[in-house]
């Protein structure tokens, strides 16, 4: 059995190359082999968004709070509340992030295979995210 305490691990701000505005990303955990499940608690500004990525496993989504915004390449732009679930399919190019004028935060959820948990892309157009 491992116990992480809250606030033992510090918080870290999301990286430029991968998020567009204010991000902060709390880690919860990293499964120990031959585990591979890795969760953190997101929490974006208003207008805050990440890159386009993928998982190789895909990749679960719980909002903790506010309101957001999501998008699979190809399809619309859909807003998320507290309370729903996202899932998207192992290798689906998405995007997730705030809305223009409400914070939003989640719980992100995926598994790493061959060591890698996420491809980031290209960054999120103004005019994807206002579509």
């Amino acid at each position: 059995m491992k116990i992480t305490r809250a606030g033992d691990t510090p918080s870290a701000p999301g990286p430029a190359d991968y998020f567009t505005g204010t991000v902060r990303v709390d880690r919860l955990f990293q499964a120990e082999e031959p585990g591979r499940a890795g969760g953190a608690h997101v929490t974006f500004e208003p207008g805050a968004r990440t890159a386009w990525h993928t998982h190789p496993a895909g990749q679960t989504l719980i909002v903790t709070f506010g309101r957001g915004r999501v998008q699979r390449e190809g399809g619309p732009v859909e807003e998320i509340r507290q309370g729903d679930v996202v899932w998207f399919p192992a290798g689906e190019k998405h995007w997730h992030g705030a809305s223009p004028d409400t914070a939003m935060s989640h719980i992100a959820i995926q598994e790493s295979l061959d060591g890698a948990a996420v491809t980031w892309l290209e960054q999120v157009s103004d005019a994807d995210y206002g579509a």
